[in-house]
């Protein structure tokens, strides 16, 4: 893809990959440009979505972002904190971040997953005003969806390993299946 192809994808939409009876609907933070350019999400190559959700168990074999229509087949689903496209999260504005949460959680009333799986926790923590919010399940519901924060899949989050990212990812599964 070219650098021109990228930049025309800038402020695309991408559609939600969802069904009814989701288990789990991850939420990334928004589609970066080759998400939009693609219409896969989590599509930029380096990004560990698709390695960590597989070897988490979640999956029976590592997707690969095109195939991201079978996700739901398995109970799980994607959307985004902001829907639009840029080359990076922090070209977001807060406001955007924060509508963001409250058209999410319209659409989790809505869709009515367990568990919503916010891949990123700095995004969780703007777009729903909890300051203090950690990895992890948290104590806030919408509606009777539960909420675990994960951390970001970008390769740029250098702070997390793909089997530490593995291994949060499996702390979900487990909790998403104790549930039922």
């Amino acid at each position: 893809m070219t650098p021109a192809e990228l930049e025309a994808a800038r402020d695309r939409l991408v559609p939600d990959v969802v069904g009814d009876g989701l288990r789990v609907l991850f939420c990334g933070i928004n589609p970066g440009l080759m998400t939009a350019a693609t219409g896969h999400h989590f599509a930029r190559p380096g990004n560990r979505f698709w390695p960590a959700l597989h070897a988490s168990g979640f999956t029976p074999r590592q997707l690969h972002p095109s195939e991201q229509s079978q996700l739901v087949r398995y109970g799980l689903g994607i959307t985004n904190v902001v829907a639009r496209a840029s080359a990076r999260a922090d070209e977001l504005s807060d406001e955007e971040y924060r509508e963001g949460g409250r058209i999410l959680a319209e659409k989790v009333l809505r869709l009515r997953p367990r568990w919503l799986a916010v891949a990123g926790v700095t995004a969780y923590r703007v777009a729903f005003g909890d300051k203090k919010a950690k990895i992890g399940p948290q104590t806030r519901t919408i509606g009777d969806t539960r909420i675990w924060a994960l951390p970001n899949p970008s390769g740029l989050n250098a702070h997390w390993t793909l089997p530490a990212m593995a291994e949060e990812y499996g702390r979900l599964r487990a909790a998403a299946e104790a549930d039922g």
